[in-house]
């Protein structure tokens, strides 16, 4: 199934990319040999202006993109993160604790291994999940060796020039102008227009030595400049963003460890 955003793209697909949940398993067991990409996003506030699966519809989307432009197998995105440090605050954070989300990868990741995929890419949109998901991979390198290479990435910072457009507008970013003009493009029905011009909220991390939560840090749950935001933007934005993870899926490929050892 292609997403109805792939004909707005600066450059246009009509290849569709390759979904492992509506795969039958004789076609799922022909896509062994790719690299399996597992969606990672969450449930929680984006301040008043987008909606709470924002971080999942842009870990979803980045890795359709990529898939259709290599092949590589996605699979169904985890919706529920580490989401700690947004509070209770604005409803409609869910999260789960650090040690849940990483033994819940290392089991997706064991049962991809004894399916007979031999190399896992984990793809995350939230800044949160990121150090359990450094973890899950170390764990990973150490249980399964070399029968499941398993790395994870950062949607915002696949480039340079990718993580220059996340944080123009505030270091300690969250639902700003990138993530705006993402939801502008992949979902405009999602976002509340009227919002966006009043959302605006300043970055007050820089200096502090404690990583605070944003209930400490922001009125309205955003960090930037929404305002700013743009479907164009948006547009261009993705499209960097999936041809670098298909750029980092087709070095995969063939990677293999610089040395040979076995214990």
């Amino acid at each position: 199934m292609m997403p109805s955003w792939f004909a707005q793209l600066p450059a246009p697909l009509n290849q569709s990319p390759v979904l492992l949940e509506r795969l039958a398993w004789p076609d799922a067991e022909s896509t062994l040999q790719e690299v399996l990409l597992l969606p990672v996003g969450a449930m929680e506030q984006h301040g008043p202006h987008l909606p709470l699966n924002t971080d999942t519809v842009i870990a979803e989307s980045t890795c359709q993109l990529a898939s259709a432009l290599t092949g590589a197998p996605v699979l169904p995105a985890l919706g529920y993160s580490v989401s700690l440090g947004h509070t209770v605050k604005w409803p409609g954070t869910f999260s789960l604790f650090h040690e849940t989300l990483m033994l819940t990868v290392r089991e997706i990741a064991r049962w991809a291994a004894d399916s007979g995929w031999k190399r896992l890419l984990i793809v995350n949109s939230h800044y949160g999940n990121d150090a359990a998901l450094r973890c899950a991979v170390d764990r990973l390198r150490h249980d399964l060796g070399g029968s499941l290479l398993t790395a994870t990435r950062n949607t915002w910072d696949l480039t340079p020039e990718i993580a220059g457009r996340f944080t123009h507008d505030a270091a300690d970013w969250h639902a700003n102008e990138a993530e705006t003009s993402l939801m502008l493009f992949l979902d405009p029905s999602s976002v509340v227009r009227e919002r966006m011009a009043i959302a605006d909220d300043p970055d007050r991390t820089a200096g502090c030595v404690f990583p605070h939560r944003v209930a400490h840090t922001s009125l309205n749950g955003v960090t930037g400049q929404p305002s700013l935001g743009t479907a164009e933007q948006g547009a261009l934005l993705i499209s960097r963003m999936g041809e670098a993870l298909a750029d980092l899926i087709q070095r995969a490929r063939a990677e293999a460890p610089p040395l040979s050892w076995s214990p």
